[in-house]
């Protein structure tokens, strides 16, 4: 090369990019460290807006400890095959002929939310336990009762005696949007804790076919088997949801997972500790919802509302005044736009609560207001 030659562009980016690096290994080292990962657990900085490489350390280390594995027992017993009740076989081999129990054993997680010791966790993961055990991220294990259980929500609230228990601290799931950042932490295929990173994919989650009342957050955080009843946490290491199922063709994640709300749960775990179970507000109606065939018929300027397609003599909406084919298209000064948004505004009301009605009937607007009551039990709306 001649002495006045110009040095190649892809040369002289490398130089540049040398001496850069150079540089940063000059700085200090834990100045160094902050460059290189960017702490996230600070929110009075007021910061929302993170560049380059982020770790989620400091979220974790706040959450996990109050993150709990559930190990649930329950006695099962097995009717013995018809063949086996011949008389003969019974004088043959006696007892072996009679049924059989057997002790089932399944695993799961849960959150410790409160200093007393209340945990949640996912009804299904304790369903029908004979005894509980939690083992603490600490390695501590204690047994655990069921102080209620809410099968519409699938929400079971634990208490365990404990010193200092460590509690996580309640987020604001309904602050949630797509594309944040959340971290889902449980004990998946009974391994240990383990926690995966994703963002939530959607919230407002229904028609699901897994409980009652359905309003998931849904996310690409890796959720699998053990998973249930643990904590999903958003980037500042606060609890926004409680892991709940999968959608998966080969029983593991593949990328949908939905959460219950921190706000719905929270609502649920003080309505069990302080009635034993959740009270929720009820009309005494059969609702469906307003297909385009229906708003036609019903002369709706447009296919969105709740159909009222019965009505439950001397319930709530009776003694209103409401009739069978009235569609219900604001609850309060909420909008509905179908039988699952009535369904979950009314089951929000406390028993008690008046509440304005309007909507269409026989095509001309109608307003009625009612006195919400106590939904008496599961499977009626």
């Amino acid at each position: 090369m001649k002495p006045n030659t110009p040095l190649p562009r892809a040369a002289l980016s490398l130089l540049i990019l040398a001496v850069l690096a150079g540089l940063l290994w000059l700085v200090p080292g834990e100045q160094r460290r902050q460059v290189v990962e960017l702490t996230v657990s600070d929110r009075a900085s007021g910061a929302t807006t993170l560049s380059g490489p982020v770790s989620y350390a400091p979220a974790v280390e706040k959450a996990s400890p109050a993150v709990v594995n559930v190990y649930t027992s329950k006695t099962i017993t097995r009717r013995s095959h018809p063949l086996l009740d011949d008389p003969l076989f019974r004088e043959l081999f006696g007892n072996l002929a009679g049924p059989r129990q057997q002790t089932q054993t399944s695993l799961g997680s849960g959150v410790i939310v409160s200093p007393e010791g209340y945990v949640l966790t996912n009804h299904h993961v304790v369903e029908g336990a004979d005894q509980i055990e939690l083992l603490l991220a600490d390695g501590r294990a204690r047994e655990a009762r069921v102080i209620g259980s809410d099968p519409d929500t699938d929400l079971a609230v634990l208490q365990v005696d404990i010193d200092q228990p460590p509690s996580i601290v309640l987020g604001d799931s309904s602050k949630l949007r797509v594309g944040d950042v959340v971290l889902a932490i449980g004990n998946p295929f009974g391994v240990g804790q383990t926690v995966t990173q994703g963002i939530v994919s959607a919230t407002g989650r229904s028609r699901l076919g897994l409980s009652t009342y359905e309003n998931f957050i849904q996310t690409d955080a890796a959720i699998n088997p053990g998973n249930s009843g643990g904590a999903l946490i958003n980037a500042f290491g606060e609890l926004v949801g409680i892991n709940t199922a999968i959608f998966s063709k080969s029983g593991g994640s593949q990328g949908i997972g939905f959460a219950i709300p921190v706000q719905l749960a929270r609502q649920v775990l003080e309505q069990i500790i302080e009635h034993g179970h959740a009270l929720r507000g009820w009309l005494g109606v059969e609702i469906q919802d307003i297909t385009p065939e229906l708003a036609e018929s019903f002369r709706l300027p447009e296919s969105r509302g709740a159909l009222i397609a019965g009505v439950l003599r001397q319930g709530p909406a009776h003694r209103a005044g409401m009739q069978p084919g009235d569609v219900v298209t604001e609850a309060g000064e909420q909008a509905i736009h179908d039988a699952t948004d009535l369904l979950n505004h009314v089951a929000q009301q406390p028993p008690g609560t008046h509440l304005k009605l309007t909507g269409i009937r026989n095509g001309r607007p109608f307003a009625i207001d009612a006195t919400v009551g106590e939904r008496p039990e599961a499977g009626r709306k």
